[in-house]
């Protein structure tokens, strides 16, 4: 991999990725844009709830749903210069224009999959999908070395039925200023079960799905599974076989594997509802250990369990399962498909 950083016109970060030691990248963004102001994301506090929320207006503003000529993260052509200055790329980060976190708030960056506006993350080559997977590592620690970010979030949302305003395969990398509730709370369960049994819950956890009927694949180095309690119709967490904390931590052996097991996991949720269905939506999101401790009750970073989630918030061919009373007003969820029910169709739409 080649790492060629440089600026946009307003001072943004830009990075790209590539599979040849001998591509050069000197295109200059020749965009009028002016210099990046201050940030404009607030994080406030919820006492009652013990969570925060990210207050971002500025946001309203963003790019919403351009025609596929204007899309702003395709490479630049003369006469349409977008995001991305030259002409071409394998992978590409940029600070995101219009963040959500910002300066003492955290980062938000966008990971561009690929120059080819048609494609998908389900359609990359093994070799681009272990591109991406460098990307990702390279920029969680980059994220993890600044004094604002506390834990590092990649992820993909695709599809517009989930809320995507670009049809331009990309990702989302956040950088929290705190550790996310979501994380605090698996913290705090490894914690209360290492002080009952002297176990780690990531591991029972693991070992429990692999014995049973929710397994949809496995591979020497990573296990997929559909989990006993899915909150989403089709839900899989994938683990790395041997428990790391996060990214930066795996082994080159699960390395090397990963692109292989993703692209086919993705290529079993576009197969979920049938080949006369459109792409499936779907939300994937890594799961990584806060790179500071201290502040939460919990376990230590050590004792999490880096995994992915991959999740659609289809239930069924033409209907979406929407987050109503129970799962927004009480965050009770309520699954329309039983999880076995789940695991056994999407072992059913494996790859001949």
């Amino acid at each position: 991999m080649k790492k060629t950083s440089t600026r946009l016109a307003d001072g943004r970060e830009l990075i790209y990725y590539d599979r040849r030691e001998d591509v050069v990248r000197e295109a200059p963004d020749l965009r009028p844009l002016e210099a990046a102001g201050p940030a404009l994301s607030e994080v406030r506090r919820d006492v009652l709830l013990g969570d925060s929320v990210a207050i971002a207006s500025h946001r309203q503003s963003r790019t919403y749903h351009p025609p596929a000529d204007e899309c702003p993260l395709c490479p630049s052509r003369e006469g349409r210069l977008s995001e991305i200055p030259d002409s071409s790329y394998d992978v590409v980060v940029f600070e995101n224009r219009f963040p959500s976190l910002a300066g003492e708030t955290g980062r938000c960056e966008v990971v561009c999959f690929t120059e080819d506006h048609g494609a998908s993350f389900a359609s990359l080559t093994e070799e681009q999908a272990a591109l991406v997977l460098a990307a990702w590592t390279d920029r969680t620690a980059a994220l993890a070395g600044l004094p604002s970010v506390r834990q590092v979030f990649c992820f993909e949302n695709r599809g517009a039925e989930i809320g995507v305003t670009l049809g331009h395969p990309h990702g989302q990398i956040y950088g929290y200023p705190f550790t996310t509730p979501r994380t605090a709370l698996m913290l705090r369960s490894l914690a209360d079960h290492h002080a009952r049994t002297g176990a780690n819950l990531f591991d029972e956890i693991l070992g429990r799905e692999l014995a049973g009927p929710r397994v949809v694949l496995e591979t020497a180095h990573w296990a997929a599974f559909v989990p006993y309690a899915a909150h989403w119709p089709y839900e899989v967490h994938l683990h790395p076989k041997r428990r790391v904390p996060d990214l930066l931590a795996l082994d080159e052996a699960a390395r090397a594997e990963f692109p292989a097991v993703y692209l086919e996991l993705l290529k079993r949720f576009d197969r979920l509802f049938g080949a006369d269905q459109p792409p499936t939506p779907y939300i994937s999101a890594w799961h990584q250990a806060p790179f500071t401790e201290g502040g939460e009750p919990g376990a230590t970073r050590q004792d999490f369990a880096l995994h992915l989630e991959l999740f659609t918030i289809r239930r069924t061919a033409g209907k979406l399962k929407f987050l109503a009373g129970s799962e927004s007003g009480m965050n009770v969820f309520i699954n329309d498909v039983p999880p076995e029910s789940a695991a056994e169709r999407l072992r059913e739409v494996a790859s001949s």
